[in-house]
C-alpha cells in the first residue's frame, strides 16, 4: 500500500500552546526590552523610536497571543505500519509523509522549556532531501512510546532505508 497525504489523526499535548507562547514570549521580550531601555536612556528619543517600541509591542502581543492556538488546532501526527504523517505550521503548513522503509533514524529532543512542560520532539530521519520529519509537542510518555513502536516497525520493515 502506498501511502496517501492526508490529515493525521492525533493531536499534539494540550500544553504545547503553552510551550509556543513561553517561546513567542522569549522571542518578543528579546526583540521589546533592548528598544525600551535604549527608549528610556536618550533624552529626548525621536517619535519614530516610540512608534518602533509600539509596533514591536503591539504586534508581539499579537503573535503570542494567537500563534500558539492556531498551531495547536494544525499541529497532528500519526503513525502505521506503513508510514510517518504529520501536518505542522500556522500561517505556512506543511503536510509530510515519511515511508517506514526510508526511515534511517529517530531521535528524541527535550528543550529547557519542554522539560518543565512535560513534553518532547521526536524526529524521524529518513533519505528524503526535504530533511526530517519532527513531531513536536508530544507528552514525553507518548514520545518514548512512539520511539519504541517504531523503532520496532522500522526493525520488521524490508529494505535499506536508503
Amino acid at each position: 500500500m502506498t501511502p496517501q497525504l492526508r490529515t493525521p489523526r492525533h493531536q499534539v499535548s494540550k500544553k504545547s500552546v503553552v510551550l509556543w507562547t513561553m517561546q513567542a514570549a522569549v522571542f518578543w521580550l528579546v526583540l521589546f526590552v533592548p528598544q525600551a531601555i535604549v527608549f528610556l536612556l536618550v533624552g529626548e528619543p525621536p517619535v519614530w523610536e516610540l512608534a518602533l517600541l509600539v509596533a514591536t509591542g503591539v504586534v508581539g502581543l499579537v503573535h503570542t497571543a494567537v500563534e500558539p492556538s492556531w498551531r495547536y488546532r494544525v499541529h497532528r501526527w500519526e503513525t502505521t505500519p506503513e508510514a510517518v504523517y504529520t501536518l505542522s505550521g500556522w500561517l505556512n503548513q506543511e503536510w509530510r509523509v515519511a515511508p517506514v522503509s526510508r526511515i534511517q533514524t529517530i531521535d528524541t529532543k527535550r528543550g529547557p522549556f519542554q522539560q518543565i512542560l512535560g513534553l518532547s520532539t521526536v524526529t524521524v530521519t529518513t533519505a528524503s532531501a526535504a530533511g526530517p520529519v519532527e513531531i513536536e509537542g508530544l507528552d514525553h510518555e507518548v514520545a518514548q512510546q512512539l520511539v519504541v513502536e517504531l523503532t520496532n516497525t522500522t526493525q520488521a520493515t524490508p529494505g535499506d532505508a536508503t
